[in-house]
């Protein structure tokens, strides 16, 4: 069976990396994430407290990367269920006045084809996240 394994994928990293060096992702003012482009199936721009998205268009055939970004001062539990199966599960840490990231990635196969859902609880309804789900060709 393959695992699923947390990450926080390098091109984030890398877009972290140069936010401090004064040049900033391509995401919308006070965003939490950059637009995921052609390999995005889901993005959140924004919402707050608990929540979360149903969606379709999933592909068994390419690895699956899920991730949340969030800020406020607590934490997101997230959620990830494919065909009535949970495939993914972490938590993000959620900084005051910074922004907390974690992601998990599932190899070709963990997520079937079709529709799956993710779930966000949130320690606190004020909390701020978003979250993109892609499958890079």
């Amino acid at each position: 069976m393959s695992r699923v394994r947390k990450t926080v994928p390098a091109a984030m990293l890398a877009a972290l990396a140069l936010s401090g060096m004064g040049a900033t992702p391509a995401t919308a003012i006070g965003g939490l994430l950059p637009h995921p482009g052609p390999d995005g199936l889901v993005w959140v721009e924004e919402s707050t407290g608990d929540g979360g998205v149903v969606s379709g268009g999933a592909s068994e055939q390419l690895p699956t990367i899920l991730t949340v970004a969030c800020e406020g001062g607590g934490s997101v539990a997230v959620t990830m269920h494919s065909r009535d199966a949970e495939v993914a599960a972490f938590t993000v840490d959620c900084p005051a006045g910074a922004i907390g990231m974690n992601s998990a990635t599932m190899d070709p196969g963990i997520v079937r084809s079709g529709s799956f859902t993710v779930g966000v609880d949130a320690s606190a309804q004020a909390l701020r996240w978003a979250l993109t789900v892609t499958q890079p060709e």
